[in-house]
């Protein structure tokens, strides 16, 4: 008897469990950085920290490399037939990922009056990538603006007000050219990895816009985006404040936190690593203008895949949700230097006294301001290839800035013809 009882309490156990597995939701995530990367850590310990809170759901985070790279593969996952339900890609792709037909739109996923009201939640600086025809289609969180690194020491040693960064492009010279030394450059701005991006600064920081809101057309080749690219060329070849040729983006922070620049324009998704880094004071500021001060949003968004179960769907929601709550948006931007996504995310506690003690953390906030959407059409990553390489072809001098940003604005009017 006492055997048949165990044998029946042991069954009743094994179908508990068997029915507690079948109803865990299991979603795939890619996301844009290397394994084993420095933030692989941060985003693991966040869904950990979500399944403890979550059990029914698994997060599953497959880490890729690059934005790039990223779409890449999380595209050949899906056309492969594997499940993927969520990734991480650049705000800038949302044209394409939408025209494609690959995502769904959180305007239609969210039901509830308190998911409605969380898309709602966000800073209309970082929404508008994501939001196209009226619908959100792309959730902000790894998100950034350009700012500029600039090294306090420097500026006393140079006779320069530490507290005060250029705020003009005529400021950005002449201070440069007073910091420019033996094994030291006044300024470095990337020109690979992400040149559009930079280009792009500049662009609106001359008064002007690179595309239409629709993503249908692009001004690349106007007399202020011809005179923003010339100056970006004049910091080497005329100013000789930067080194000429191209200046890498991948190691642009170890040049500057090795002090052979002064003053160095990046993502603030790089500033927890600097302060890590810096054996040295360094400030951070708002990008200087000539017409305006101005930045482009940049970064990652969330998108959600079309071909989730109803389960997954809400699932992906609710874990998305979770990761953009204010506490741990807040968490978020202390451990890596990205824009913390929502206004309610400065108002906790914890990013009120770290913003208190390091002032720098709320540079890119403020910037949000007088920032505007990344560089971003259909047809996006060939349109923004036309570009970058034409950035690189007048600062490497292979090509005029006039000549390169004709042709590659002939390139894009061919490329979008079809959506005009």
């Amino acid at each position: 008897m006492l055997k048949k009882v165990v044998y029946a309490s042991s069954c009743a156990l094994m179908m508990a469990y068997a029915a507690s597995a079948a109803a865990k939701t299991e979603l795939t995530m890619y996301y844009p950085i290397a394994v084993g990367g420095p933030l692989t850590e941060v985003v693991d310990g966040m869904i950990q920290d979500f399944h403890k809170e979550n059990p029914d759901i698994t997060v599953k985070a497959v880490y890729s490399g690059n934005y790039d790279e990223t779409r890449v593969r999380a595209l050949s996952a899906i056309r492969g037939g594997e499940s993927v339900q969520l990734s991480v890609l650049g705000a800038l792709d949302a044209h394409d990922l939408v025209e494609q037909g690959l995502v769904e739109s959180f305007s239609d996923v969210t039901k509830s009056e308190a998911e409605k009201a969380w898309l709602t939640s966000f800073y209309p600086a970082l929404m508008a990538n994501g939001t196209i025809q009226g619908k959100v289609w792309g959730i902000p969180f790894q998100r950034s603006t350009i700012v500029m690194y600039y090294n306090k020491d420097a500026f006393k040693a140079a006779g320069l007000d530490p507290e005060k960064a250029p705020t003009t492009w005529d400021e950005l010279v002449d201070s440069a050219k007073k910091l420019s030394k033996d094994n030291q450059y006044g300024i470095m701005i990337p020109s690979t990895g992400y040149p559009y991006w930079m280009f792009q600064a500049l662009a609106i920081q001359n008064g002007q816009m690179l595309m239409n809101e629709e993503g249908t057309k692009t001004y690349l080749n106007t007399p202020e985006a011809v005179e923003a690219l010339t100056f970006f060329k004049e910091l080497s070849t005329k100013h000789q404040v930067s080194p000429k040729g191209t200046i890498e983006w991948g190691t642009l922070r170890q040049a500057f936190v090795q002090g052979q620049t002064a003053m160095m324009w990046h993502t603030t998704g790089n500033l927890t690593a600097v302060k890590k880094e810096a054996n040295f004071d360094f400030g951070v500021a708002m990008l200087p203008g000539k017409k305006q001060p101005a930045s482009p949003t940049g970064g990652g968004n969330f998108y959600l895949f079309k071909g989730a179960s109803d389960d997954q769907k809400q699932a992906a929601v609710d874990f998305m949700r979770w990761m953009t709550a204010p506490e741990r948006a807040a968490a978020w931007s202390i451990a890596t230097g990205y824009v913390a996504t929502s206004p309610a995310a400065y108002e906790t506690e914890t990013l009120k006294k770290y913003g208190q003690s390091f002032p720098p953390a709320l540079v890119a906030r403020d910037q949000l301001e007088v920032a505007v959407p990344e560089f971003a059409t259909y047809e996006t990553a060939r349109v923004r290839e036309l570009l970058s390489n034409a950035v690189q072809a007048a600062i490497t001098e292979t090509k005029t800035p006039q000549a390169a940003l004709d042709e590659a604005q002939q390139g894009a009017e061919r490329l979008l013809r079809d959506y005009q």
